[in-house]
């Protein structure tokens, strides 16, 4: 029996069986290099709650800070903690763990937190760029479109309907019966866990395609449009302006950007044969988007922004004008 059939016969409705875990394969058996791995593992997951949390406190507390750009950011730093709270544990203990099952429950949950973190994460880039359009295109204006209420009601929408759309993907998973429990993962992913069912997933299939194309489209083409409508506004302008768009924008498409390439890398990984790469790299590039912005993003914008990094040096005492 292949257990990575999704389709329905009924020989294979009549193998299913009801677990109570999948078995995460990636794993696999490392040996002792399974201490270094861990070791590694800590120390990113330390630095990453480290940069990001010190950046939403000092976005907090510094009442300069309080504009439509922070605060965005700081939706984007505390949107980072949350997904990687998904991933950083689990892999944690599973890395010095002898089994590594995992429960229905935790998986869906799992399941949850990641995918969610990943659609909000696309919806704040789209919001961040929206902001950076509207600084720069109508400046005289943008105190009184961005306002503290609009502020709110993006960075809501942004969780809200990234939480509602996983609710009714997991739902939509738990009606599932299951023909094999093995995942070749490091962590729960939904396509593959929809993979090993034997029961119809004709409305899986639809809705994630529904979220990929309606969601996706929501997010890349205001990003997209904005960028236009930027570039074009700072051909006309002055240097000044070319200059001040440069500074704002820059960490904002290298962080899209980078996250972007990330999710692509799980696509393609999930949907297309990898084998043929070493184990490490296919690793590598599947945990790529959990890992690398959440550290790469508080660095890059604390260096780049010049009140984020004398704010910095504020609130831990250093000398402002480092």
């Amino acid at each position: 029996q292949d257990t990575n059939t999704s389709l329905t016969t009924p020989r294979t409705m009549e193998n299913s069986t009801h677990f109570k875990v999948f078995r995460l394969a990636a794993y696999g058996d490392i040996g002792q290099l399974k201490y270094f791995y861990f070791a590694v593992v800590t120390v990113l997951y330390f630095v990453i709650i480290l940069a990001n949390a010190l950046l939403i406190g000092v976005i907090c507390i510094e009442r300069s800070l309080h504009e439509p750009m922070y605060l965005f950011l700081c939706a984007l730093f505390v949107n980072q903690l949350y997904g990687s709270t998904g991933l950083f544990p689990a892999l944690m203990f599973y890395l010095l763990s002898d089994t590594h099952d995992i429960s229905l429950l935790y998986c869906y949950l799992q399941i949850y937190v990641l995918y969610s973190c990943a659609l909000t994460e696309f919806s704040n880039l789209a919001v961040m760029s929206y902001d950076r359009y509207i600084s720069i295109c109508y400046p005289l204006r943008y105190n009184n479109i961005m306002t503290p209420k609009i502020i709110c009601g993006l960075i809501l929408l942004s969780w809200l309907t990234s939480f509602f759309i996983n609710a009714v993907n997991i739902s939509l998973s738990l009606q599932l019966k299951f023909c094999g429990n093995i995942l070749d993962r490091l962590y729960c992913d939904n396509y593959s866990v929809v993979k090993l069912a034997c029961s119809n997933t004709m409305l899986n299939n639809i809705w994630g395609l529904l979220v990929t194309v309606v969601y996706l489209s929501c997010t890349l083409f205001p990003t997209i449009y904005s960028y236009v409508r930027i570039l074009q506004i700072c051909l006309k302008s002055s240097k000044e302006t070319k200059q001040k768009a440069f500074n704002t924008c820059t960490p904002h498409i290298v962080s899209m950007l980078n996250f972007y390439f990330g999710w692509l890398f799980v696509i393609l990984q999930g949907r297309y044969e990898t084998a043929d790469l070493p184990p490490v790299l296919r690793t590598i590039l599947f945990v790529y988007f959990l890992i690398c912005p959440p550290i790469f993003n508080p660095f890059m914008y604390g260096i780049r922004m010049v009140k984020i990094r004398h704010a910095c040096n504020k609130v831990l005492g250093l000398n402002p004008k480092t």
